[in-house]
């Protein structure tokens, strides 16, 4: 498919559409993640999965030398970093807890990102049902893995500074060449990770695994993501990313084994509910790219 015509496709596709096949992407990479874990250190499969972005992302987009300048640079940066750390957390993070639940600590960051931007009824009822379900599917005992807790805590703070330095670079126009030279940042930044990598290299499976992990987990989503977010505002980004929990929940429950409890289930119930709600409204005109 010629790419006019293919990005003449995604234009045709609602927002929430596209932002639930990202999600998808997004737990495939975490489940096949988890998996790895067996045989690699988790920060080092976060670094594996920054750097495989990385590389896909400067050979498909080939940033031009302004991109390596100044504040477009440094906002690049920090986007790339902050990203980069989220993933590190959110890794270390379901190493000590179920998928299911770690993500949706991890949703405090878009509820208070969405909390700021609210403006109506509708959005604050929204935000109310998504927190009560997110409530509900977390279940979590502080005494079984602090750790765990805190680390996704963690990510979810670096997962509100991602959305909202994420709308920066996606409204420029530029969110994509920025990406890729954020993402190579970071992976350079962040190369002491590397030292954990070891097998990966004398394994072509490992290789193999390690790449799917970077592009199902980071280019499909984040890309998809820039999309979004171009036709969307940054409150109802993050509402949208209500959907997460419960996408991490039937992944968890399909690929690892982890069984949801009924209070677990009347809380996808409710995410999905807020999703309903808020994106009931009228789709904003989207942000159009510069030449």
């Amino acid at each position: 498919m010629p790419l006019t015509a293919a990005s003449s496709l995604v234009r045709r596709v609602p927002a929430p559409l596209l932002f639930l096949l990202g999600a998808l992407s997004l737990y495939v990479g975490a489940v096949i993640a988890v998996l790895l874990f067996d045989e690699l250190r988790p920060a080092a499969v976060a670094w594996l999965r920054l750097l495989a972005a990385a590389v896909v992302l400067l050979a498909w987009r080939r940033p031009p030398a302004m991109a390596w300048r100044g504040r477009r640079l440094l906002l690049a940066g920090v986007f790339g970093l902050a990203t980069a750390l989220m993933n590190v957390a959110f890794y270390e993070s379901i190493a000590r807890l179920p998928l299911g639940t770690a993500v949706a600590i991890e949703f405090c960051g878009p509820v208070v990102v969405a909390a700021m931007g609210s403006r109506t009824v509708r959005d604050v009822g929204a935000l109310g049902l998504a927190a009560g379900g997110v409530l509900l599917i977390a279940d979590v005992q502080w005494a079984g893995s602090p750790a765990g807790v805190l680390l996704a805590l963690t990510a979810a703070a670096l997962w509100a500074l991602y959305i909202v330095l994420g709308k920066r670079l996606a409204v420029r126009g530029t969110g994509l060449d920025d990406m890729a030279v954020g993402f190579a940042l970071a992976t350079v930044l962040l190369s002491p990770l590397a030292l954990g990598t070891g097998p990966v290299w004398g394994s072509p499976r490992l290789v193999l695994l390690a790449a799917g992990v970077g592009v199902l987990a980071s280019v499909v989503p984040y890309v998809l993501d820039q999309v979004v977010l171009r036709r969307v505002g940054r409150a109802r980004f993050a509402v949208l990313q209500a959907m997460l929990p419960a996408t991490a929940l039937v992944m968890g429950l399909v690929a690892l084994g982890q069984t949801p409890r009924p209070l677990e289930a009347l809380g996808i119930l409710a995410v999905v509910g807020a999703v309903l709600l808020r994106t009931a409204d009228r789709e904003p005109s989207p942000v159009h790219p510069q030449p």
